[in-house]
């Protein structure tokens, strides 16, 4: 099984859609700060958060296989 950390997805999505971590922040609705803990592993998403990640993922066909 090929298990992505949240960290390593929000990295995946970031390098998929070509944006920064500022242009990512504002598309998912959270802040900058925020969106560069996830990404560093310094922070994990709270639920409403990490649907919100989820979510958006879906919206733009991005799937991270096994998880």
């Amino acid at each position: 099984m090929n298990y992505m950390t949240f960290a390593e997805q929000v990295k995946y999505v970031r390098a998929t859609l070509l944006v920064s971590q500022t242009e990512l922040a504002k598309m998912i609705g959270v802040s900058y700060p925020t969106l560069n803990r996830w990404e560093t592993g310094k922070l994990e998403p709270s639920f409403l958060n990490r649907k919100k990640f989820e979510m958006f993922c879906k919206n733009k066909n991005i799937d991270f296989g096994d998880n």
